[in-house]
């Protein structure tokens, strides 16, 4: 017998000599030329009895065309023959679970995705390559439930696992690979802290980048160079799967060298509060502004938490965060873990006329593509960014985002406004010089932009008086906004919008306001700059929002949204601000796609049926030769006036499509 050494050197040069000029995957790319409803399930090792048949059957029966299951990794569900890799203690003598499934779903047209987890293995490999495996701070592997973590940078990942998946992509014709956990977590399942990894190929590869050593808590340098060894390993995994096979996906949740951006719709019992109810819209904008050559598959995550894996959560939940898929131009997908055979049915119940919808109205969900014309930039902190997405979802604002400047800097052209809660890129310079329009908000001053003298930045519990009532009509009975935290102080401007009142007395009420300071400390400041025009807020405005949905903040943003919009908004409605609206082309089929998603059963920690919503009006510019509102099954009377046409919506329950030819 030959020692595992070797067995492991001839496994590694058989996987890495087919793909030395690696392959690029072959055009069509399925994922993004069919319509896909997406199903996975975390099957545990138990589960690995299951019979097939029954299992793809299930599958089949809920409507998915897509099936993510348990392929290798920790557990594998075959029977493999790679070193280090271990079949499932509980598959059945001669049994083939993932090849039997396979099977059984290509002969039901469904196709299969293949799941990996690399991120762990048993002692026996531990113990046989140390080197391998991740090392605490403290020098001690980091050990969950008996399984040993292994490191992005270690020969695991970065060598043997290649042998592991050649065999897999030799022996089965999936339809694409996903790995869990790819890369080193910063925390386990139970949430305590993993630190940084000390093993000795981080410690040189690290070294080498920075010059010193791997630091005793993660900084901005580790995480970077955590981020880089996950790409390095991810564009040879790419090369594998797409030599081995190419027309076979590779996806994971990193947005490099994969040709998917998976993400997550998920609940935690200790999550701070305010739920986000807009979880699946923002995964999927974010995913498709920021890499639209890729398919965003945003899972919907069935259980409540992970101590609680087989509880599901309320069924309006699920259906909401599957129509928001739809709406932004990602499948429906599930994610369940066990078999089909759930203990608690309500996620796949809900799921069932998600899919069944989306199997009758095929058509609607191919090629589509965000129209908007404003782009949010996911910058700064997340409270801004979301307040911001509040904002402009409840004000009916399309819009797309994006967590880089990509898109602008390709097409100057496509947006006529870009919204930057945080720091302005430099790269948007060249977009507001040559005619753009930017709305920035945050405590740090874009100093690119004629925004006046920075004097310094102060924190206060005030207000900003509002001067310049015409260039906010929304606040026409409003005199005060109140600001709570820290702004950038600027010089006074000449005529002013919003000046500062800081901080005076607030009780006892006999003494409220009794030492009041008016300033000329500007709390807006508009700037033309080259061709295009900026508006700078030097507070943190999408923060407050998020945190207190104040009104008045909302219609300031309103009327800075209008006021730099050089045509105009992209529509105008009637409909309720939790009805979210969103405005996509469909360029193959010549027409424009109107989401509409009612949002309005959540409440809290709750999430109830919406409430059913009536007559609402859009109007959109230009003439429109037909409307069809797919769910009602008719067209609605278009009117025209004024250069807009408009339609009402009779009835809108959870979900409309409107169907618009020009």
């Amino acid at each position: 017998m030959l020692p595992r050494r070797r067995l492991l050197a001839a496994a590694l040069g058989a996987a890495l000599a087919p793909f030395v000029a690696a392959a690029q995957p072959a055009a069509p790319r399925w994922w993004l030329t069919e319509p896909v409803r997406f199903l996975q399930t975390n099957l545990s090792e138990r589960d690995s009895v299951v019979d097939p048949a029954a299992l793809v059957g299930a599958v089949d029966d809920i409507g998915a065309n897509t099936f993510l299951v348990n392929m290798g990794g920790i557990v594998a569900q075959y029977p493999t023959r790679a070193a280090f890799h271990y079949p499932s203690v509980f598959l059945p003598p001669g049994r083939d679970l993932f090849g039997e499934v396979l099977q059984a779903a290509h002969a039901r047209r469904i196709r299969v995705i293949g799941r990996f987890d690399l991120s762990k293995t048993q002692k026996a490999v531990y113990d046989a390559h140390p080197e391998w495996f991740f090392r605490r701070t403290s020098g001690e592997p980091a050990i969950y439930h008996g399984l040993y973590s292994t490191c992005i940078n270690g020969d695991y990942y970065r060598r043997h696992a290649l042998a592991i998946l050649a065999e897999a992509l030799e022996r089965y014709d999936v339809d694409g690979l996903f790995f869990n956990m790819f890369g080193n977590p910063t925390a386990d399942y139970s949430g305590v802290a993993m630190g940084p990894c000390t093993c000795d190929a981080c410690r040189t590869r690290f070294r080498a980048r920075t010059g010193r050593e791997v630091p005793a808590e993660a900084d901005a340098a580790y995480r970077a160079f955590m981020a880089d060894s996950a790409r390095e390993v991810a564009a040879t995994i790419a090369d594998l799967i797409h030599a081995k096979r190419p027309q076979a996906a590779f996806l994971t949740y990193i947005a490099d060298h994969t040709d998917g951006i998976m993400s997550e719709s998920n609940t935690a019992v200790g999550r701070p509060l305010p739920l986000w109810p807009y979880s699946a819209s923002d995964n999927v904008r974010r995913a498709l502004g920021s890499q639209p050559g890729k398919v965003a598959i945003n899972l919907s995550m069935a259980f409540v938490d992970y101590p609680w894996r087989y509880a599901h959560v309320a069924a309006p939940e699920m259906q909401l965060r599957l129509y928001q898929n739809l709406a932004h131009g990602g499948p429906p997908a599930v994610a369940v873990v066990g078999t089909m055979a759930q203990a608690d049915r309500t996620a796949l119940s809900a799921a069932r006329p998600v899919f069944a919808w989306h199997r009758a109205h095929e058509d609607l969900y191919v090629g589509q593509r965000n129209a908007a014309r404003v782009l949010l930039l996911a910058t700064g902190e997340t409270a801004a960014y979301r307040g911001f997405f509040r904002l402009l979802a409840e004000q009916h604002v399309p819009f797309e985002v994006s967590t880089h400047t990509g898109p602008v800097t390709a097409d100057p052209g496509r947006f006529d406004l870009v919204i930057v809660p945080g720091a302005l890129p430099a790269a948007l310079d060249t977009y507001v010089r040559g005619g753009g329009r930017v709305l920035v908000a945050g405590t740090t001053p874009p100093t690119a932009l004629p925004i006046g003298r920075v004097v310094g930045t102060a924190k206060t519990q005030g207000y900003w008086r509002i001067h310049d009532r015409a260039r906010l009509p929304s606040l026409a009975a409003t005199d005060l906004l109140f600001v709570d935290g820290d702004y950038v102080e600027l010089a006074p401007l000449a005529t002013p919008v919003l000046t500062l009142i800081p901080t005076a007395m607030f009780g006892p009420p006999e003494k409220v306001w009794s030492d009041k300071t008016e300033t000329q400390v500007p709390g807006l400041v508009f700037a033309a700059h080259g061709a295009g025009l900026a508006a700078y807020v030097p507070w943190d405005v999408g923060g407050l929002y998020y945190r207190h949905s104040s009104p008045a903040h909302a219609a300031l943003v309103a009327d800075l949204v209008d006021q730099l919009l050089p045509k105009g908004r992209q529509l105008r409605t009637s409909a309720h601000p939790l009805v979210e609206v969103t405005l996509m082309d469909q360029p193959a089929r010549g027409r424009m796609l109107l989401h509409l998603v009612n949002g309005s059963g959540h409440h809290d920690t709750a999430y109830f049926a919406p409430i059913a919503m009536r007559d609402i009006r859009i109007e959109l510019p230009g003439t429109l030769r037909r409307v069809r509102a797919v769910a009602l099954g008719r067209d609605l009377p278009v009117t025209t006036r004024d250069g807009w046409s408009a339609v009402t919506v009779p009835s809108l329950d959870a979900y409309e499509v409107l169907a618009i030819e020009r």
